[in-house]
């Protein structure tokens, strides 16, 4: 639940001079209706759900708030400052966090098998999103020693502010990659669908489908129009 209003908060705030404003509907669709699927929009709504299932739960095992996780004691190594100095502090658990969104968030997608266009997309951007989260985290450390003489280094790896995982997938929104299905094989691949466009990585973003245009009420679509202002396509 955390992980879905935090989503739907970055979402908005990401987009609130936008024409699609991240505008929500009562029932089970909590970002509105079916017209947005397969489009860019769909591409952030998926990326930004993902990384914010796995954020809200690595935070909870850190506070110690889950019985079946805390933080990540496993992770060893040299301090980025200062050879030798160890860091074994309390991470972050991140891989529990996104294994848990993996499996919660994936597994409606997969149910319906992975042969469908719409289940690729949706499978790609949901990792997409985990991945803005997992590239982005930053190393703390704390000095102990005499008078602050920082001996000993103890470091742990924390996640970046959610805000800054908002920011980055807003800007692959910009510049997501339209695609289309191709079969290579006995498999279904997703492939640009200009020559020109740059094959894209497991970090960007995908969508099959032209946005609508969201100036105009159509309550058939769920598409809310714009109101209060003008809206200029351009």
């Amino acid at each position: 639940q955390r992980g879905a209003e935090l989503a739907v908060l970055e979402c908005r705030h990401q987009f609130h001079s936008r024409r699609w404003n991240c505008s929500t509907l009562q029932g089970l669709q909590v970002f509105g209706k079916v017209a947005i699927q397969g489009t860019r929009e769909s591409a952030f709504i998926h990326a930004i759900s993902a990384a914010s299932i796995a954020f809200a739960v690595t935070r909870a095992c850190s506070r110690g708030e889950l019985h079946k996780c805390g933080c990540d004691r496993r992770i060893r190594g040299v301090s980025p400052e200062g050879e030798g100095r160890g860091w074994s502090g309390c991470s972050d658990n991140l891989p529990y966090g996104i294994a848990f969104s993996q499996a919660f968030v994936d597994s409606p997608e997969r149910s319906h098998g992975v042969s469908s266009s719409q289940v690729l997309m949706n499978l790609h951007n949901n990792e997409a999103g985990r991945k803005a989260l997992l590239a982005h985290m930053k190393v703390e450390c704390k000095c102990h020693g005499v008078s602050g003489s920082c001996e000993v280094r103890t470091c742990w790896k924390v996640m970046p502010p959610f805000r800054q995982v908002g920011n980055v997938l807003k800007e692959k929104f910009e510049r997501a990659t339209e695609v289309y299905p191709k079969r290579v094989g006995s498999r279904k691949l997703l492939v640009p669908k200009s020559s020109r466009f740059k094959p894209y990585t497991a970090h960007d973003l995908v969508y099959l489908l032209a946005s609508p245009d969201f100036c105009d009420r159509d309550p058939r679509h769920g598409i809310l129009g714009t109101s209060g202002r003008q809206c200029n396509r351009t």
